[in-house]
């Protein structure tokens, strides 16, 4: 059943590749749609999430306008109080936005949303208090984005990742993996560690695991070993083909808490955001998410 809205929050994050120039057509959505729109342009990082929780109670929804990680501090700010967010895509990979299906244009993603449905997801969440809705990870999928610079992103877009990805995989950089998932010990080498709360990539045309879902209460830990280029290959056709028969490059172990520590400093990385290389502990905020999605 479609959710009923007749006001809503819009924050936008100018610094967002397409955060300014969908902010005008954004507005223009809503006022086609007949729903009176409230607007606020960040000004500085963590000014989204403070006005999210101080205005949310006056809205029916929280719209928020730019990268995943704009997203994300607006749905952890949210968290909890019942106020849906509505996310319109207008940073560089949109993965958030992907993976739910939102229209990549924001003059469609509006009244879709408007007349789409509440979904309640999980989230993962730091010893920090952090929460992240995609993933958090440690070593490849970390340096793919510290190696993606803000011009290549601004005039490429998502293959801008998509490079950075094939130059990170083909290095094979292996690292010592010391990892405990509800208790149970796995160590190992490998070249990428993630615990994934979203199951795909690049609209869905990768997955990172088995049955991965956002609303089953659990998070999924995905190693991945590959032992030269080649093996990486082998392993991307295998996550294209989503073969997750086992595999000595894969492995995927389902759980609630996670403890990851790495033999040598690694970067890391949590929803597209780098961080400086620490132990990563996670445990699953289970529903915790209440976001607008497209009617099924």
């Amino acid at each position: 059943m479609a959710f009923l809205t007749r006001k809503v929050l819009l924050i936008t994050n100018p610094a967002a590749r397409r955060g300014a120039a969908w902010h005008g057509p954004a507005l223009g959505a809503f006022r086609a749609a007949g729903v009176a729109c409230d607007a606020v342009i960040t000004e500085h990082a963590g000014h989204g999430g403070e006005v999210a929780r101080a205005e949310a109670s006056r809205v029916d929804a929280v719209f928020v306008l730019g990268g995943d990680g704009t997203a994300v501090e607006i749905i952890g700010a949210l968290a909890g109080t019942g106020v849906p967010v509505g996310i319109l895509p207008g940073g560089t990979g949109n993965q958030l936005a992907r993976s739910l299906h939102i229209p990549l244009d924001v003059r469609r993603a509006v009244p879709v949303l408007l007349a789409g449905e509440r979904r309640a997801l999980d989230l993962g969440c730091l010893a920090s208090g952090r929460r992240f809705a995609y993933t958090a990870g440690v070593g490849g999928d970390a340096a793919m984005i510290a190696e993606t610079s803000a011009a290549l992103k601004r005039a490429l877009g998502i293959p801008a990742y998509s490079l950075a990805a094939l130059r990170v995989g083909l290095r094979t950089h292996r690292f010592d993996v010391h990892a405990v998932v509800d208790g149970r010990t796995i160590e190992r080498a490998a070249s990428f560690a993630m615990i994934a709360n979203v199951g795909t990539i690049m609209s869905g045309l990768f997955a990172f695991g088995p049955d991965i879902r956002a609303d089953d209460g659990m998070l999924d830990l995905c190693l991945f070993s590959p032992r030269n280029a080649a093996d990486m290959l082998r392993i991307v056709y295998r996550l294209y083909r989503r073969d997750f028969r086992p595999d000595p490059g894969m492995l995927h172990v389902r759980g609630h808490e996670f403890q990851i520590e790495t033999a040598t400093p690694e970067p890391m990385q949590v929803d597209g955001e780098l961080l400086q290389p620490a132990p990563l502990h996670v445990r699953v905020a289970p529903r915790a998410a209440l976001l607008l999605v497209p009617a099924a």
